[in-house]
């Protein structure tokens, strides 16, 4: 068996994972209001 890890490497590899789910909720977010803002525009520039 191994040891756990210690409790500040374990600390930088939490951060690291909450810091890479933010950048990919950003990333997310603005392709899904890129799109929102896309239907809103084509609905106008259509009529």
């Amino acid at each position: 068996m191994t040891a756990p890890a210690p409790a500040a490497e374990q600390d930088a590899v939490v951060a690291a994972r909450r810091a890479s789910a933010r950048r990919t909720a950003w990333i997310v977010g603005g392709l899904a209001f890129a799109v929102y803002v896309g239907f809103i525009l084509l609905n106008v520039f259509s009529k």
